[in-house]
């Protein structure tokens, strides 16, 4: 297979890379870190602008939503750029690559105009408020009830491992409208800022990074949210969250094959049992990225393929796990001491401890969970693929 790009694609690549070393923020600009996925310093924000402003922040989108219409292709050099030097186009990624997204497919003009835009440009940073206790891959489950009164909903619940709603100014928030309807049915959207009084959060520290807080609960009492923030239609939630998770998933094999391409520079075989593990990530690496390739080429000539998502992210997400295990294995007990602070002073680490095997391999299973877990994804695979019954 031979993997190229015509030259309109690679003149779009040399256009970024030439913005990149014009406008890159310089370290001694990048002293402040970020502290969650919602907390952006002012560099980082700034940094955003520029790309907003320049038509790099999202290159899907049109010129006003920080694009410049383009193309698959060009929207996947875009990304490998990024990815080859490590750095983001944003420290919001939730908010850009999520909720932004989702007010673009469903939300109002105006709507657009008054959350997208900022959240877009860096004003302001959004958390996606789906998972609750009792209803984590399982949406349809949730049970935070929005009740209708006059101009207003009244929000009533709760939502667990809500990355960055300590720092975020509004939250994309999933509810039940109609408690009747099949559990399916009867979920809406909507927009909660998060200054709204009765909405509480409360920060938790994870095994992997005890000292830094992202995840979050949060609990809505009585919370009186204007009926204007209804994201898509009454009752209809399911459809945004759908295509909210699509926007999530989108090249996330891209990712996946960076990760496994940094497991191949760190994983140093010992024996034969270590050999035939290093042996594994290298095919899962090159299969990763030829069934990557061959989507975006699907998707390129206007292909629907969405099962093929499905199954990247299975390969990806498990391959990343699979070798984790293994290298944590060949390490022993060593692999179990705590993390220390990251030697990378760098402000683009934002893992901000060092990357010992036993914190790679705990971090990899939020890789089969989050956007879908592996099961979910088998369940795709085995209706929409092999054309298997409902179970």
């Amino acid at each position: 297979m031979q993997l190229s790009f015509d030259p309109g694609v690679e003149a779009f690549r040399a256009e970024f890379v030439a913005f990149l070393d014009q406008h890159l923020p310089a370290a001694a600009e990048t002293a402040e870190r970020s502290r969650s996925s919602s907390d952006v310093p002012q560099w980082a924000r700034r940094w955003q602008r520029l790309l907003f402003d320049n038509g790099w922040l999202l290159p899907a989108n049109p010129p006003e939503f920080g694009g410049r219409n383009a193309s698959v292709l060009q929207q996947y050099v875009h990304l490998e750029e990024l990815s080859k030097r490590r750095i983001y186009h944003s420290f919001n990624p939730q908010g850009v690559g999520i909720v932004a997204a989702s007010l673009l497919s469903f939300g109002t003009a105006e709507q657009q105009r008054r959350w997208a835009v900022p959240i877009l440009r860096a004003e302001i940073t959004a958390s996606l408020g789906m998972s609750e206790p009792g209803a984590g891959s399982d949406l349809a489950s949730l049970r935070t009830r929005a009740v209708r009164d006059g101009d207003e909903f009244v929000v009533d619940g709760q939502k667990v491992w809500t990355s960055g709603a300590h720092h975020a100014d509004v939250l994309l928030t999933f509810v039940r409208t109609d408690p009747d309807a099949p559990k399916h049915r009867g979920i809406s959207v909507l927009l909660i800022p998060t200054d709204l009084p009765g909405v509480t959060r409360r920060p938790f520290a994870s095994v992997c990074s005890p000292d830094d807080l992202d995840f979050n609960e949060v609990y809505f009492e009585g919370v009186r949210v204007p009926a204007e923030n209804l994201i898509g239609e009454l009752n209809k939630g399911w459809s945004v969250a759908n295509g909210s998770l699509g926007h999530e998933r989108t090249m996330l094999w891209l990712s996946y094959a960076d990760r496994l391409d940094d497991l191949l520079r760190d994983f140093r075989p010992r024996d034969t049992i270590d050999s035939d593990a290093y042996a594994r990530l290298v095919m899962d690496t090159e299969a990763l990225r030829l069934l990557g390739s061959a989507a975006l080429s699907r998707e390129a000539r206007g292909e629907q393929d969405v099962p093929a998502l499905s199954i990247l992210k299975v390969l990806g997400s498990e391959a990343i796990q699979s070798a984790s295990e293994s290298a944590l294995d060949s390490v022993g007990a060593e692999g179990f001491t705590h993390p220390s602070k990251s030697s990378d002073p760098s402000p683009w680490n934002l893992d901000h401890y060092s990357s010992g095997w036993f914190e790679r391999y705990v971090r990899s299973f939020a890789g089969t969970i989050a956007g879908g877990t592996s099961e979910i994804q088998r369940t795709i695979i085995a209706e929409r693929v092999l054309g298997l019954p409902r179970g």
